[in-house]
């Protein structure tokens, strides 16, 4: 059994190549620190993988079986391990990853991680080098955001190296730090043309789960609630709350969720999040449900709720805004409102598609995040694996700021809500071709990965 507390189980983070999430809130412990007479060893920790993979996997029936002899590295072994997608029901697992255990308890303990703060829209230009490459997110307490930077500067050259290259090789791994005090070099324009070259030297800094929230009237008079939401975190629940009662006293009727960047994080954190949007309606009804391998059956019984927040804006309607970042418990807040009968309008682009999630265990100083379960709604629905269509289809301005009411997005949510109308958007990528640019290395998401 993973060593953690049961009220604490994580879920639906990120893809694996930013760092497989998920998680136990509660990790921290290491469980190889205390095996008997320290099994460390190589030998004795692919052996540990190989019976974990074998009890606790949710392709634990259909994943290979290679032979341990044949690897010289654990990462190597425990790769090998992964379902590679046999199953006409099931794509390949493409989010079982593994991590240091200090890396994981930043994140899901303390709420922190290390890095730059910048993250650029690498997925929308993927390959197509004469596009401009974009700042399209910079975390508020990072070293990015105390150096200026902005959504919607155009990064010309990193560390050397040309926007265009970037973009053609798809790589943008320097965005993600190693260590304290790693320089980026970085060239950029901002909206107004003007160039300037800075520094980043990586730090660890707090993330900022909850980083707006306003109010806006729309075109008929309806008062819309605006909360963006980045991260799934415990840190989250008090701006959350604080969030809702600022919308409750402008008399916000319904709300719109911006979870366009949001991976995922604690499926306790998502219903809290579903709970102050659903309100009465939902209260103490399914959130979600997690259902497990034949051979964990017994812990089918685990199930998540709403619950009853005094401060919830509730409304038969909600708009969430979305795109191809909209990961795993971000999801399944959408999944679990649509279980109990919401209407959940999406504005944006396809979601990510991630319906399964992990309990994190460590062992020997790295934790591992393995798809444990999958998850599914009060109506029983899940498996959404080629992500959440959006109604109204709309494409980003990435020069737009985030909670401007020309930022597209939010302009086509408080359309809607005002006409019951999509506006007219330009196409959105080939879906073959966006889903397999999900996950470009690096892309600025630092999110050490849970």
């Amino acid at each position: 059994m993973p060593p953690y507390p049961r009220s604490l189980l994580a879920a639906l983070f990120t893809t694996l190549t930013l760092g497989a999430c998920g998680g136990g809130g509660g990790g921290g412990s290491d469980a190889g620190a205390a095996a008997p007479g320290g099994e460390c060893s190589v030998e004795a920790q692919k052996a540990w993988l190989a019976g974990y993979m074998d009890e606790w996997y949710f392709w634990s029936r259909l994943a290979p079986r290679p032979d341990p002899a044949a690897f010289t590295a654990v990462a190597d072994f425990f790769n090998a391990l992964r379902y590679t997608g046999t199953d006409p029901a099931f794509p390949a697992d493409r989010w079982s990853g593994s991590q240091s255990t200090e890396s994981y308890n930043r994140f899901f303990g303390a709420g922190q991680t290390l890095g730059y703060g910048v993250s650029v829209a690498g997925i929308e230009v993927a390959g197509q080098a004469g596009q401009p490459l974009y700042v399209r997110y910079v975390e508020p307490a990072s070293p990015a955001a105390a150096a200026g930077l902005r959504r919607g500067d155009e990064l010309l050259n990193l560390n050397g190296r040309a926007a265009a290259e970037l973009i053609l090789a798809n790589d943008f791994g320097m965005l993600t730090a190693t260590n304290e005090g790693q320089a980026l070099s970085l060239q950029l324009r901002n909206t107004a043309g003007a160039e300037r070259s800075l520094t980043l030297n990586a730090a660890i800094f707090a993330l900022t789960p909850v980083s707006q929230d306003q109010t806006f009237t729309t075109a008929n008079g309806q008062r819309m609630g605006y909360v963006v939401v980045k991260d799934m975190l415990s840190q989250a629940t008090a701006p959350l709350e604080a969030a809702f009662t600022r919308l409750r006293s402008a008399g916000a009727q319904a709300v719109v969720l911006d979870l366009r960047y949001n991976g995922g994080g604690l499926v306790s954190v998502g219903a809290t999040l579903a709970s102050y949007v659903a309100g009465t309606r939902g209260q103490d009804q399914v959130f979600a449900s997690l259902l497990y391998n034949d051979r964990r059956a017994a812990s089918n019984n685990t199930v998540f709720r709403f619950s009853a927040r005094s401060q919830a804006v509730a409304a038969p309607k909600v708009y969430v805004l979305t795109g191809q970042r909209t990961c795993s418990a971000s999801e399944q807040v959408i999944s679990g409102l649509r279980g109990v009968g919401i209407d959940v309008v999406l504005v944006g682009d396809t979601s990510c598609g991630k319906p399964v999630g992990f309990l994190p265990t460590a062992r020997c100083g790295t934790t591992y995040s393995v798809v444990n379960f999958e998850s599914v709604n009060a109506l029983g629905q899940g498996r959404y694996f080629d992500g959440l269509a959006p109604t109204c289809s709309v494409v980003e301005d990435f020069k737009q700021p985030l909670g401007s009411t020309t930022e597209p997005l939010l302009a086509a949510a408080l359309l809607h809500a005002a006409t019951g109308a999509c506006p007219r958007s330009s196409p959105l990528d080939d879906p073959g071709q966006r889903r397999s640019r999900v996950g470009i290395a690096g892309e600025g998401q630092q999110v050490l990965l849970q």
